[in-house]
């Protein structure tokens, strides 16, 4: 589904007509993405995550995203206007930057809930044996994708993915903004930015890391299992 969104979103950029897609609560008008309301309110997910980390990572980094890839495709439809090449070259970047930043978050919100409304819950049905039959159980799995959070250099994303091919599920693990798309389906997603958690866990990382799971949101992940 995260091609289909991005590859949508480059259509409107040079398209008058207008047009609504969506994909996980992103919305897509006249070619312009939009910043998703969340489910819940910023402090519905400590002490996990606090109020604070939340609000700004919602309403300023992830509206920046959705500002920048905004800018970046009015400037490419200026450029394929103009059949300016280079410019679109030079902007080919950014849309998929932030484009995948938008798309990235917009399935985080979705993948998080209150301990109230489910956060932290098991998986259950099909998801839950293609967990175990890849890790054996649960648990085991966890350990695996915090290990990978932790192995990230820099900036990026750790995933449970779904091969579109085999129907087996994986972690893979994903530099800055870059999404899921191709021949992996994404199932769950971890943000390992600094922004996700400094605010709160400073230097511990891997305390958010292993904090998380008590507010993940299994049956998002249930749905987008196929």
């Amino acid at each position: 589904m995260s091609v289909t969104l991005l590859r949508s979103a480059l259509r409107a950029s040079t398209s008058a007509s207008s047009r609504k897609t969506g994909l996980a609560g992103a919305t897509f008008v006249r070619g312009k993405a939009t910043l998703p309301d969340l489910p819940y309110g910023y402090g519905a997910l400590e002490p996990t995550i606090s109020s604070k980390i939340m609000e700004l990572h919602h309403s300023k980094h992830h509206n920046t995203y959705v500002t920048s890839f905004n800018n970046a495709t009015e400037q490419m439809a200026e450029a394929r206007h103009k059949e300016d090449i280079q410019t679109q070259i030079v902007l080919q970047p950014l849309i998929n930057f932030h484009g995948g930043g938008h798309i990235n978050h917009t399935l985080f919100w979705e993948n998080l809930a209150p301990i109230s409304k489910g956060g932290g819950e098991p998986p259950t049905g099909g998801l839950s044996k293609a967990i175990n039959d890849s890790y054996g159980s649960l648990d085991a799995m966890k350990e695996k994708f915090n290990a990978a959070l932790a192995g990230i250099q820099g900036s990026g994303w750790a995933w449970l993915v779904q091969d579109t091919q085999t129907g087996n599920v994986m972690i893979k693990t994903y530099a800055n903004q870059d999404p899921v798309v191709g021949q992996f389906r994404p199932l769950l997603g971890i943000d390992a930015w600094e922004h996700a958690y400094y605010l709160q866990y400073q230097n511990r990382k891997v305390e958010y890391f292993n904090a998380i799971w008590d507010v993940i949101n299994w049956k998002a992940a249930e749905k987008r299992f196929k």
